[in-house]
């Protein structure tokens, strides 16, 4: 039998390592280094990439991308971990949670597509190095990037809502350090096989999908 909640939009409790107040302080500090590397990092790139005009190429394009993708995935996150390592607090309100969800989602999902195009870029440039800038000409570069931008939000509006809307006791405890679908589902007070084998099904068609698209365009470039 399952507990029915009379309310499902309360606050979330994020676990993580509340048990170890020792090693929270520690991860603190590691975490924020890593966190103000990561952005300094990520925005040299994309500002030397927008800059330099012998970076114009399809290769640093993509490359701008990702780091723009590793940014914002890195933010959505990072920043409500480390308000839960320092202090006692380890809530986040429900609609916290669910942004840090829906954007977790899209950008997970955007990486894995964008890594694909980035390695049929780098086939194309092995493959046809003297056609390379005329195969992989800018438009076709913005219509790979919006594509792997798309596909993963489409992903994150199919799995997000499926978890979302599973009821959920006041003050969910969640044995994790961000709201994820895998967490969420675990402290639901329903019956989430169904949901499970749903977000299984539509995360297998939309990945496939992708990943066909990308290399049957790919295919179609490297055709003499």
């Amino acid at each position: 039998m399952f507990t029915i909640c009379n309310d499902s939009h309360s606050d979330f409790i994020l676990l993580g390592f509340s048990d170890k107040p020792y090693l929270e302080k520690t991860l603190f500090w590691v975490i924020l280094i890593f966190y103000c590397l990561t952005v300094t990092g990520n925005l040299v790139i994309i500002l030397i990439s927008l800059k330099d005009p012998k970076l114009h190429s399809p290769m640093y394009y993509f490359l701008s991308n990702l780091s723009l993708l590793d940014l914002c995935f890195t933010s959505s996150c990072v920043p409500q971990m480390l308000v839960n390592f320092w202090g006692p607090e380890k809530t986040i309100s429900y609609t916290g949670c669910a942004i840090q969800l829906y954007v977790f989602l899209w950008l997970g999902a955007t990486e894995c597509i964008l890594l694909v195009i980035m390695a049929v870029d780098r086939c194309v440039a092995v493959c046809h190095p003297l056609q390379y800038t005329t195969l992989m000409h800018p438009k076709l570069c913005l219509q790979l990037a919006i594509f792997a931008w798309g596909t993963g939000l489409i992903q994150s509006l199919i799995q997000s809502p499926a978890t979302l809307q599973l009821p959920f006791c006041s003050h969910q405890r969640v044995d994790d350090i961000v709201c994820e679908v895998p967490a969420l589902i675990q402290v639901s007070s329903a019956d989430t096989v169904s949901n499970e084998i749903q977000m299984s099904i539509a995360s297998i068609i939309l990945l496939c999908f992708g990943f066909k698209m990308i290399f049957k365009k790919g295919k179609d470039i490297l055709e003499p």
